[in-house]
């Protein structure tokens, strides 16, 4: 299932609608209308208090995937622990692959 969640990543991707990175992320999430953050398994705990303080702000929800950067990497072409999903379709198929991922990996 975990490749399902990289694959509609993939897809968020092409489509232009996926930001990569803190920042770019924290910049999104203030100007509204980011229907989902994402974080990965191995993200700073600092850099996740952050995300989830600023994400608060403007009740944009954050999901913990339970993937790598590296993973990221490798679907997406950019290293990142924190991601916004731009596009309520997208975000709704990639919320649900992650929960689906992270039962899988619960169940490991």
């Amino acid at each position: 299932m975990k490749n399902n969640l990289l694959g509609f990543l993939g897809i968020c991707k092409k489509a232009g609608k996926l930001k990569h990175g803190f920042d770019a992320v924290k910049e999104a999430v203030q100007k509204g209308g980011v229907p989902l953050v994402l974080v990965t398994k191995d993200i700073s705990p600092k850099t996740k208090k952050e995300i989830l303080f600023e994400s608060a702000k403007t009740n944009t929800e954050v999901v913990s995937v339970p993937a790598t950067m590296v993973e990221i990497e490798q679907k997406t072409g950019k290293r990142a622990g924190v991601l916004a999903v731009l596009d309520e379709g997208f975000a709704k198929a990639v919320k649900e692959s992650a929960a689906l991922a992270d039962e899988e990996e619960d169940s490991i």
